[in-house]
C-alpha cells in the first residue's frame, strides 16, 4: 500500500497561495489595527472576507457546485494549518467552527428547501450558525444521555431544556439544536435524539450568559429552552437520527481542530527555536543547551507524529475507509501535543512566556480546552481500546486497530 501525501502541483500551488494570503494580507492587517475600535475591527475581518473570494480562497473544505474549492482532507489539511498561523484565518476563508462542521452536516443532511434557506447563506458568508447539544446536567462525551426533550404537537415540536457552551450562539442566525424526541426507548438508546433546524432569536431560546472561561468570555453561550416550538419541517435528517447525524459531523470536525492546532503547535515551535538561538545565559545561547535542545527535540518529535497521524487520518476520509479509531486518535494525540508544546515554549522563554507579551499565554489557555473539545481524552482513549478489542476478538491481530498499515 503506497502512502504519498505529495500535493499535486495545483494543490501546492493553492497552498502557497493560502500561506501567502495570510502572511501577507489577514496578519498585517490584524497587527494594524485598534483592538478597542469594535467598528475598524468589523470593517478589516469582512473587507479581508472579500479579499479572500477574490483570491479564489473561499470555502476549501465544500465542493465546487456550492461555491467551495473541492478540496479533499489531505488537501484541506494543508489549508487549514497555513489559515490557523493567525486566529483569524479559518474565518476569513470561512472554515471555521462551529460553521465548517454544520456547513459539511446541511450539505450530507438537509433537504433541498433547508439547504436554500440555511446552507446557502452560510455559504455566502451572510449568515452565522451554531450547533446546541452540550447539556450541564449530563455528561457531554455521551449525547445518548441528552435531556432536552421535544413533544410534538400538531404540525409542531414544543421543546423545553438547557444547554451550555454553545459556540457562537450570541452571534447566530440559526442553530441546529439536538433534542430527544423518543421517550419509548430506553436512556442510552442512540436512536432517541433528532435534530431540529432552530431561527435566531425565537421565542422560547433564551441565551442566559456567555460562559467565563479561563480565557475569558469567548462566545460559549448557556441557553434555557422554554416552549419554543419548531415546525416540523424543520427536523434534519429524520426523526431519530440526531445521534447519527451528530457523529457524521463531530468525526471530519474533530480532524479539522486539529489541523489547527498543529498550526499553533509549529507556531510556538518556531518561537522556542527563535528564543534559544538569541536568548544568552551562563555562558552560551539556550540553543547550546542540552536541556533545552531536548525541549526542541521532544517537540519535533510530536509535531511529526501529529502531521502524520492527521494526514493518514485525512486520507482514509477522502478514501471512503472507516475514519473512527485513526481520528479518535489524531484528536487526543494532538492535542495532548499543542499543551506540551506549547508549556514548552513558554518555558524557553521563561518570564517572557508566562506574561501576555507574547501569544503563548493566550495559546497555552485555548491549547487546555482542546483536550475535551469534541471529546474528552478519556472517551477517545475508551473509544480507541473498544476497537483494539474488537480488531484483536476478530482477526486474532490489532494491526486494523493501529491504522492497517503495512507494517
Amino acid at each position: 500500500m503506497a502512502i504519498d501525501f505529495t500535493l499535486a502541483p495545483e494543490h501546492e500551488e493553492i497552498r502557497k497561495r493560502v500561506r501567502t494570503f495570510i502572511q501577507e494580507i489577514v496578519i498585517p492587517a490584524m497587527d494594524d489595527l485598534k483592538q478597542d475600535d469594535r467598528d475598524e475591527y468589523l470593517r478589516t475581518i469582512f473587507h479581508l472576507r472579500s479579499q479572500a473570494k477574490a483570491e479564489g480562497l473561499w470555502l476549501p473544505h465544500m465542493p465546487k457546485e456550492w461555491g467551495g474549492m473541492g478540496l479533499g482532507h489531505v488537501e484541506l489539511a494543508m489549508v487549514q494549518s497555513e489559515a490557523a498561523k493567525t486566529r483569524i484565518g479559518p474565518w476569513v476563508l470561512n472554515c471555521a467552527a462551529p460553521d465548517e462542521g454544520n456547513m459539511h452536516t446541511l450539505l450530507h443532511w438537509a433537504t433541498d428547501e433547508q439547504k436554500e434557506k440555511y446552507l446557502r447563506p452560510l455559504l455566502d458568508g451572510v449568515r452565522m450558525s451554531c450547533f446546541a447539544m452540550t447539556e450541564p446536567e449530563v455528561a457531554g462525551s455521551d449525547p445518548t444521555l441528552i435531556r432536552t426533550e421535544a413533544v410534538r404537537d400538531g404540525d409542531e415540536w414544543v421543546i423545553n431544556g438547557h444547554k451550555w457552551f454553545i459556540s457562537n450562539a450570541r452571534r447566530a442566525n440559526f442553530a441546529i439544536l439536538i433534542a430527544r424526541t423518543e421517550q419509548d426507548v430506553p436512556e442510552g438508546s442512540r436512536g432517541a435524539n433528532t435534530a431540529f433546524l432552530v431561527d435566531l432569536p425565537s421565542p422560547g431560546w433564551n441565551d442566559v450568559r456567555e460562559v467565563e472561561t479561563m480565557h475569558g468570555s469567548t462566545g460559549h453561550s448557556e441557553i434555557v429552552i422554554k416552549d419554543l416550538r419548531v415546525p416540523d419541517d424543520q427536523v434534519l435528517g429524520g426523526r431519530g437520527n440526531g445521534h447519527r447525524l451528530g457523529q457524521y459531523r463531530l468525526g471530519p470536525a474533530r480532524l479539522a481542530h486539529c489541523m489547527r492546532w498543529i498550526s499553533q503547535a509549529e507556531t510556538a515551535l518556531d518561537m522556542m527555536v527563535d528564543r534559544a538561538l538569541n536568548r544568552y545565559s551562563h555562558g552560551s545561547l539556550l540553543a547550546d543547551k542540552q536541556g533545552v535542545q531536548w525541549l526542541i527535540a521532544d517537540s519535533a518529535m510530536e509535531l511529526y507524529q501529529c502531521k502524520l497521524m492527521v494526514l493518514h487520518a485525512a486520507s482514509k476520509i477522502d478514501k471512503g475507509e472507516d475514519f473512527r479509531t485513526e481520528v479518535s486518535m489524531a484528536k487526543h494525540f494532538v492535542a495532548g501535543s499543542l499543551n506540551r508544546i506549547v508549556d514548552r515554549a513558554i518555558q524557553v522563554h521563561g518570564a517572557l512566556g508566562y506574561s501576555t507579551d507574547t501569544p503563548l499565554a493566550n495559546m497555552f489557555q485555548h491549547a487546555r480546552w482542546a483536550r475535551f473539545a469534541d471529546g474528552a481524552d478519556e472517551i477517545h482513549q475508551m473509544r480507541i481500546a473498544e476497537r483494539t478489542i474488537a480488531a484483536y476478538q476478530a482477526t486474532g491481530s490489532t494491526a486494523s486497530a493501529t491504522g492497517g498499515l503495512p507494517l
